[in-house]
């Protein structure tokens, strides 16, 4: 029995706003176990390590995994059984490599898929986009409509992220650790190496693993007592802005293949390894929670499971017409091109610079 019309009210204007999920976790170690977040690199003001805000009554919320590394995360996942028969499956040969578009940072707005056999007719589909069908860029990209792109190398062409998901902890406290690297042998005292000269040269050692290295009070990971939450958002009202057109026939297939897509990956479960020391699972004693939300306020319950949801995206797969999947090679010339820049801009810019009055020397 097809499940076509069976989530068609929420692709009316009258649906919910929104779909909205929250997971309960807890590291496998337990509750009050150590799970080590993300490092992040200093800069603006920021002093580097965890991402840790600090509230107000000694409160603070720690990111585990923020909303671009969950869709890194999850969007892979079609490219697996069953799920792989959603989408098509296009690879850039990159080398001796193939890179899955699933994969690329960027989506369809990636330099590697840009720089292919490709570009040509991904630069139409996003023109498309921007003329109000987004039809072309589901036959080549599908999963880019749902996780959000942004052509911002050429065309400018932005889709909206339609799926948002995030890992926070809360009220964490921050642990330290510290470590001591000893060599296997006493290289110096030995004799097998001089004693170092200098402090490059004992920096040197030190690198290579020669020397006794201490590192102390580095990051030790958190324990979160406030419990650790997967947050995740489907925008039913961002999807309703995807069209085909005029066609409206055609503009509700595209909108239930987007929705199965996105409910389909809106419904697994993301959460396990994340990273090194971070192994999260479920929270049997506080089962997952799925609300449909609606522009007044109200919510009510969504018991779409996550087979149910995929039985859906088969058949709206199928009605719609997944695009053709096929291996496509990178182009060099294409890709020297695209990195010299476009010479029509910079003959613009380079005019426009000419014309312009020249700044007065001080006195």
């Amino acid at each position: 029995m097809s499940t076509l019309g069976k989530l068609d009210p929420y692709l009316e204007d009258t649906g919910p706003a929104a779909l909205v999920l929250r997971d309960e976790l807890m590291p496998v170690e337990g509750a009050d176990g150590v799970l080590f977040p993300p490092t992040y690199a200093s800069g603006d003001d920021f002093a580097g390590g965890y991402n840790i805000d600090d509230g107000p009554n000694g409160q603070n919320i720690c990111l585990v995994d923020s909303v671009g590394a969950q869709a890194n995360r999850i969007e892979p996942m079609f490219l697996k059984p069953p799920y792989a028969a959603l989408v098509p499956q296009i690879g850039v040969q990159a080398g001796d490599r193939v890179v899955s578009l699933l994969e690329a940072g960027h989506r369809a707005g990636d330099a590697l898929v840009r720089c292919s056999a490709l570009q040509d007719e991904l630069q139409s589909a996003f023109k498309a986009m921007q003329k109000g069908d987004s039809a072309p860029l589901a036959k080549i990209a599908p999963t880019s409509l749902v996780f959000g792109v942004w052509d911002s190398r050429d065309t400018q062409a932005k889709a909206p992220r339609l799926l948002a998901s995030t890992i926070r902890a809360y009220n964490v406290r921050r642990l330290t650790r510290s470590a001591q690297y000893v060599p296997a042998t006493d290289y110096v005292g030995q004799e097998l190496l001089a004693e170092p000269p200098d402090k490059s040269t004992k920096d040197s050692y030190s690198v290579r693993g020669f020397i006794h290295v201490p590192a102390t009070a580095t990051h030790g990971g958190v324990i979160a007592s406030g419990g650790i939450r997967r947050d995740a958002t489907l925008s039913l009202a961002a999807l309703r802005l995807l069209s085909a057109g005029s066609d409206a026939d055609r503009t509700r297939a595209l909108r239930r293949y987007v929705l199965g897509l996105a409910v389909t990956a809106f419904t697994t479960n993301v959460s396990g390894y994340l990273r090194q020391g971070c192994n999260l699972v479920c929270d049997a004693s506080k089962p997952r929670r799925i609300e449909a939300v609606y522009p007044w306020g109200e919510r009510k319950p969504f018991t779409m499971t996550h087979e149910e949801a995929l039985a859906y995206a088969v058949d709206t797969a199928r009605a719609f017409g997944v695009g053709e999947s096929r291996l496509v090679e990178f182009d060099k010339e294409r890709a020297k091109r695209d990195a010299a820049g476009d010479p029509d801009k910079k003959a613009k810019a380079k005019k426009a610079d000419a014309k312009k009055p020249e700044a007065k020397a001080p006195r």
